[in-house]
């Protein structure tokens, strides 16, 4: 069985107002409980904003380190969460349930390596 990763792509700009963000949390919360009383949980966890990323990048047999995101985007990967699904259609039923629990874009990608 194969993990199929959920990334969760979070807009730039402005955080909901707390009241909509308490709602999502509690959306996201009633989800992984799902998932595990499913059995499919496997990890989750999110991430802090673009701008507190370090890039190290190897270049002309040196590492270079930089402050900041990789890319510059509208959008970046506000957190993660990896699942265990039989294929890629069980994936996506998880993914269709992530994304009204979050309000945000999912993508739904399989996971390197056997569970």
């Amino acid at each position: 069985m194969k993990y199929y990763l959920l990334s969760v792509m979070q807009p730039q700009g402005e955080p909901p107002a707390p009241e909509v963000l308490e709602e999502i949390m509690h959306s996201l919360d009633l989800f992984h409980a799902e998932l595990r009383e499913a059995g499919a949980w496997v990890f989750a966890g999110g991430l802090h904003g673009p701008e507190t990323a370090t890039v190290v990048r190897a270049e002309a047999g040196d590492v270079l380190v930089t402050d900041g995101p990789y890319t510059e985007s509208k959008e970046y990967l506000g957190g993660i969460c990896l699942i265990k699904a039989p294929d890629l259609d069980a994936a996506l039923d998880w993914g269709r349930k992530a994304t009204l629990a979050t309000t945000l874009p999912i993508e739904v990608r399989p996971f390197m390596g056997e569970a």
